[in-house]
């Protein structure tokens, strides 16, 4: 028999791990949190035409943050929804093999 971690029951494990997860989270949130606290200091931001944008610099690092998030995600939906209709073409195709597939009763 061997002693020491085997004996462990895998839900207590889980559990610290969940722990776990959150006190990151919350450090990375502070970290976060500080870094904005850091960075109040207003920021122009020039357009073409004369147009000029005043904001504080973590306002502008989270609009651009959001704007990359959305990009990402529009550019990935096209290849949910492409797989989406493969999977309900497979689907159709398997449910008359399936009817098939059992031999009548004699």
């Amino acid at each position: 028999m061997s002693g020491g971690i085997d004996k462990v029951p895998p839900f207590c494990f889980m559990r610290f791990i969940k722990q776990l997860s959150w006190v990151l989270r919350a450090l990375l949130f502070l970290v976060i949190f500080g870094f904005a606290l850091m960075n109040t200091d207003m920021v122009r931001l020039r357009f073409f035409l004369g147009q000029v944008w005043e904001m504080p610099m973590i306002i502008a690092l989270l609009l651009f943050f959001a704007f990359g998030a959305a990009i990402g995600v529009l550019a990935c939906v096209s290849r949910l929804l492409g797989q989406r209709r493969e999977i309900q073409k497979l689907r159709r195709e398997l449910r008359p093999r399936a009817d098939r597939a059992v031999p009548p009763p004699a």
